[in-house]
């Protein structure tokens, strides 16, 4: 049987969603305040796996501006039915402190690749919806119960209603049908039936170093559930020694050939405990044992190398280290903080180049001009040339290594009293701005300049250079587990992403022009 190396989804791919339809396999992850929302990655043999689709893709579908890091897009819930694809998600507007506003939505495509429906609001009861289609026809949507009362559990169960597809709408009665385990914090449910039993998966501990994955069954959907003895399926909770840790927030799938597959959550933190990648998916084998899904192998702790259904061999062509902007579109692991493309960038305004137009502070949670893709190893090189005359100290465009608006650290070029265009290297740790090179270094005679970060674990150094020559260090070496969730404020969902951005304070929209983008993984991590 063939083996997977775990993560199989590398870098920030939280909250997975396993679906099979056919010979295809889908994972469709949370994408916070990243736009496009939602990222779904494919497979045909569970080995190889390529990002396909980012269904949430129009400003009428998702509309982030505003919203806090760390919210946006949580759970999504990938389904199909009668050859229709079904995504539910949340968009989380507020989440730190005792309110949430959660606002749960649903569309609809009759392939992976769109084109995706308009969306259909749901409710705004709580977080973490999925759908489930019952075999006599009928659609259920369970998603958790956030509670802000003082003195009440804010976890407040799992709550069950049904959906009418024909009105597009929630219907009759709604059941709070788990209230959960001793672990707490229940979320994440997903429903499956298996012989005549309905089975509740969920998460529950939180989502970092006691998170949890747990079942619960009931004959009649609308309960009582009990919980599986020997809970949880799948948690690094009592091994911190453990490759892969926090694991929990799962999803089921049977394969072809009957058997079962977990795809769930984990960090693979650094040795100060910081997990720079952010959350990421695995895989897990699951056997059914006394009526009950477990481990294949026995116990609970995730496994690094696990054995997966022989399937025809399915690699996709790998992506390029250096890519180039000569395509009408950016690739789908391209990605933005609460924008979309228009508007910030185009590849048609100079053939051959990316080009963004200066918008708002990189500190924006608005209208900010930054195009990035995720760290999905932790020893990377990322370099990109770009060609940027600043008119004024307002204007700024270079290469980022950015977690989110309060963490980052920016290599740019801007304007200086004494020089048309300089370089600058910024720093934002907990909100907090600074910069880090206390000389300037004038770069008047260069028609573009090449800048490079490099991530060795916990270490990060930037660089830059000519169009074609040396490199020259820029600063001292920095710290990069800032970029990570466990140093955010309060805490942080997500991971780092390194890319291009672009800004202009004075409101003018000067341009960048990106001639490429390199991204090199130095170990197989």
């Amino acid at each position: 049987m063939p083996i997977v190396d775990n993560p199989v989804l590398r870098g920030f791919h939280p909250d997975p969603s396993l679906l099979r339809v056919g010979d295809d396999y889908y994972i469709a992850t949370s994408t916070f305040e990243w736009f496009p929302g939602v990222q779904i990655a494919h497979s045909r043999d569970l080995v190889y796996w390529r990002a396909i689709a980012n269904p949430l893709a129009r400003q009428s579908q998702l509309d982030l501006r505003g919203c806090p890091n760390s919210g946006g897009i949580w759970a999504p819930c990938l389904s199909w039915c009668d050859g229709t694809f079904f995504l539910i998600y949340t968009v989380v507007r507020h989440w730190a402190g005792s309110f949430k506003d959660a606002h749960n939505y649903l569309v609809t495509a009759p392939s992976i690749e769109g084109p995706w429906s308009e969306p259909v609001y749901l409710n705004s009861s709580g977080f973490d919806p999925s759908l489930f289609h019952d075999d006599d026809g009928r659609k259920w949507l369970v998603n958790m119960l956030w509670d802000h009362r003082p003195g009440h559990n804010a976890f407040g169960g799992i709550l069950l209603q049904e959906y009418d597809a024909a009105k597009q709408s929630l219907v009759g009665p709604v059941g709070n049908i788990f209230a959960g385990t001793e672990l707490g914090l229940v979320e994440g449910p997903h429903l499956y039936k298996v012989d005549g039993w309905y089975y509740l998966l969920v998460a529950e501990g939180g989502t970092f170093l006691t998170h949890a994955a747990t079942v619960a069954r009931s004959r009649d959907i609308a309960g009582p559930y009990e919980a599986m003895p020997g809970n949880p399926l799948v948690s690094s909770n009592r091994d911190p020694g453990l490759r892969l840790q926090s694991a929990g927030h799962g999803s089921l799938v049977r394969n072809a050939d009957g058997s079962w597959l977990l795809a769930h959550l984990c960090r693979r933190p650094l040795g100060n405990g910081r997990s720079i990648l952010g959350r990421e998916t695995a895989l897990q084998p699951v056997e059914w044992k006394d009526g009950w899904p477990r481990l294949a192998g026995g116990g609970s702790e995730p496994r690094d190398r696990v054995a997966v259904p022989q399937l025809p061999a399915h690699p996709w062509p790998a992506q390029p280290v250096r890519e180039v902007f000569d395509g009408e579109r950016l690739p789908p692991h391209w990605m933005s903080p609460r924008v979309g493309f228009d508007g910030i960038a185009s590849l048609a305004a100079r053939k051959g180049r990316l080009r963004l137009y200066g918008r708002e502070s990189i500190v924006s949670r608005f209208e900010q001009s930054l195009v990035a893709r995720r760290q999905q190893a932790f020893h990377v090189e990322a370099s990109t040339c770009v060609e940027f005359h600043p008119d004024n100290f307002q204007q700024m465009a270079g290469l980022v290594a950015f977690y989110n608006t309060d963490g980052f650290y920016y290599l740019y070029l801007t304007h200086a009293p004494h020089s048309r265009r300089c370089l600058g290297l910024m720093k934002c740790e907990k909100g907090v701005v600074s910069e880090l090179i206390e000389k300037q270094y004038p770069l008047d005679d260069w028609e573009s300049v090449c800048l490079k970060l490099a991530i060795d674990g916990g270490r990060i150094r930037f660089f830059y250079s000519p169009a074609g020559g040396d490199w020259h260090a820029a600063g001292w070496e920095q710290d990069a587990s800032i970029l990570s969730d466990e140093h955010a404020v309060p805490c942080g969902f997500t991971g780092n992403f390194v890319g291009m951005a672009c800004q202009d304070l004075s409101g003018a929209r000067k341009p960048a022009d990106f001639a490429w983008f390199e991204y090199r993984e130095l170990d197989a991590d």
